[in-house]
């Protein structure tokens, strides 16, 4: 396994671990001479196991502080006893001292201990170097990390799978809910402007009543399309619902938002879009800006609401055109052309 282990411990302890357990150095290593000098390697490199030396001061303390951070607690810790055998008239005492000490570890958040003197003996006593005691140990800890990763890889798939539109490949709207708030805050933190760009498709009904959902559904992939390939690289395309889209423009003033709108109307109409060897449609698109203002709500709803009004306005207007503004000025305007006549209750 592609892994990669921090011990912290002196050089004796170093030299105890690696004669004890050789194949260590199949893996990725980092040493720290103390707990101290450990814990910026922790933080910053994120280690998949520790290996402490119990005697070092403040080692129990370092492996609490990894497990009482989420983002650390997935690391396996290994506390190693280093102490020295006792002599024979002190061997009554030495296994009290292994429990209370074992016991500490673990109640501090070791995964493991281990007793290195007891590793020593069985290593001694066996005939496999690969029956390593603390070797086995650290197989067990890469195992489980190794399901941790797993488990957090399927987390990431499942919740890419539930925000994102499985027919656009755009984010849908649940992911549209919860990055509009946290982009606003952003936004307002730094001071900087922020817009809402909402697009309907004129007369889609008028397609999928023509052609068959089929040939809708294409038509849909395709505007999803020229518009993830049209737009600025820090712009968010979501897929509101059914023919509707939204984009979140970042750092974009008012002005600036109608001008996007007005050139991706332009990009939508200009070119029929092919569906397919025998089929072009030509399309258009109507849309509704707005740009966040200071009574605006944290969520962005008040923000929504009039990209969406705006959005009303231009498909009353005739659609295939921008109305932007806010709803205390009066709305900009612009018309793209005359589309085809069609039913008034038609989208």
């Amino acid at each position: 396994m592609d892994a990669s282990i921090l011990i912290v411990g002196d050089h004796e302890f170093l030299a105890s671990l690696s004669a004890l357990t050789p194949d260590l150095a199949a893996f990725t290593l980092e040493v720290a001479p103390n707990p101290h000098e450990a814990t910026p390697l922790i933080q910053a490199q994120q280690p998949d196991l520790l290996i402490i030396q119990a005697t070092q001061p403040g080692s129990l303390d370092l492996c609490q502080r990894v497990k009482t951070q989420s983002h650390l607690a997935w690391i396996y810790c290994v506390v190693v006893d280093d102490r020295q055998p006792p002599a024979p008239n002190e061997l009554g005492d030495r296994p009290q001292d292994d429990a209370h000490l074992e016991t500490s570890a673990l109640m501090m958040g070791a995964d493991a201990y281990v007793d290195l003197w007891r590793a020593e003996l069985q290593n001694k006593s066996s005939e496999k170097s690969d029956q390593s005691l603390i070797g086995a140990h650290v197989q067990a800890g890469l195992r489980r990390v190794q399901n941790h990763r797993e488990l957090i890889r399927t987390n990431d798939i499942l919740s890419a799978i539930a925000l994102s539109d499985p027919l656009t490949e755009l984010n849908n709207r649940r992911a549209f809910e919860w990055e509009l708030p946290r982009q606003i805050h952003n936004a307002r933190l730094r001071g900087m402007p922020i817009s809402l760009l909402m697009l309907d498709v004129d007369f889609f009904k008028s397609i999928n009543d023509t052609y068959g959902h089929l040939v809708g559904d294409r038509a849909l992939q395709l505007i999803a399309s020229r518009l993830r390939h049209n737009l600025r690289f820090y712009d968010t395309p979501f897929r509101y619902g059914g023919e509707e889209f939204v984009i979140i423009l970042s750092d974009t003033g008012n002005q600036e938002a109608e001008a996007i709108a007005n050139r991706i109307c332009r990009l939508i109409s200009d070119q029929p879009f092919v569906i397919d060897d025998s089929l072009d449609l030509n399309i258009t698109i109507s849309a509704g800006t707005a740009s966040l203002v200071v009574q605006d709500d944290a969520r962005g709803i008040s923000l929504l609401r009039r990209a969406d009004q705006n959005l009303l306005r231009a498909k009353a207007l005739g659609r295939n055109r921008v109305v932007g503004g806010q709803e205390s000025d009066a709305p900009g305007e612009s018309g793209l052309g005359n589309p085809d006549p069609s039913p008034a209750h038609e989208s």
